[in-house]
């Protein structure tokens, strides 16, 4: 049903129910509109109900899972409207992030940043790593934020960008990630030579045009199409 992995040093019941049963529908490994239960999960991680129950709960004010009374529980499908909203925020704050990154970066964090490139060229060409690559991905935004101080800010965007973040990777298992990794070289580039004038253009090509690639997805014939919430009405993405 889920990945299990060991717990962290200290983890309590609870935490570790949500890092896995989170991470679990991030992934897509929990799908989009996918019932699950209580007793099984509780099983699969040999814990209790109680903290399942609590994280179930948690899930549900993040917008991760949804529960309809005498019915059951459910992994909630990608809504297109958090997904518009993610987009915004997240193009807004970016492109002022990054113009003082141009202006700011330090000489450090470039080379957190050029270390995270390292590992993302190692997966260029390769099938199958489009989780590794999410994992990746995040970490090299999240480098960008934090070198400009505003890891506050970027965990705000996380906060609202589940819906989003789940349709990136459901498009990366079916687009690949080769360009995304083109870009974020051109960005490492541009913070590095103090490139302000070109943020506004890298950023709309990194997160405004691979929104164009997503219609398929919510096509009548889309095999996908049941993962979305109001697929039927257009435009949907945008």
């Amino acid at each position: 049903m889920i990945t299990v992995t060991t717990r962290l040093p200290g983890e309590n019941n609870k935490d570790y129910a949500y890092r896995m049963i989170k991470s679990s529908i991030m992934s897509l490994e929990l799908e989009p509109g996918q019932s699950i239960s209580e007793i099984e999960l509780a099983e699969a991680l040999s814990l209790s109900r109680t903290p399942i129950r609590e994280v179930l709960a948690k899930l549900r004010e993040e917008h991760l899972v949804e529960v309809i009374p005498q019915v059951g529980t459910y992994i909630s499908k990608i809504d297109p409207q958090l997904i518009r909203e993610a987009t915004f925020m997240r193009y807004t704050l970016e492109k002022e992030v990054l113009k003082q990154a141009c202006d700011s970066f330090s000489k450090i964090d470039i080379y957190d940043l050029k270390k995270n490139m390292f590992l993302q060229e190692e997966l260029i060409g390769q099938k199958g790593k489009e989780r590794e690559f999410h994992t990746l991905d995040k970490e090299f935004h999240f480098i960008i934020f934090t070198g400009s101080e505003k890891e506050h800010v970027w965990e705000a965007i996380t906060r609202i960008s589940t819906h989003y973040n789940r349709m990136r990777l459901l498009s990366e298992f079916e687009n690949h990630y080769d360009e995304a990794i083109k870009q974020h070289e051109r960005i490492v580039e541009m913070i590095e030579q103090k490139d302000c004038e070109h943020v506004e253009e890298i950023v709309r090509q990194h997160i405004i045009e691979p929104i164009k690639l997503w219609d398929k997805f919510v096509q009548d014939n889309s095999p996908y199409l049941h993962y979305f919430k109001n697929a039927e009405q257009k435009p949907v993405f945008f």
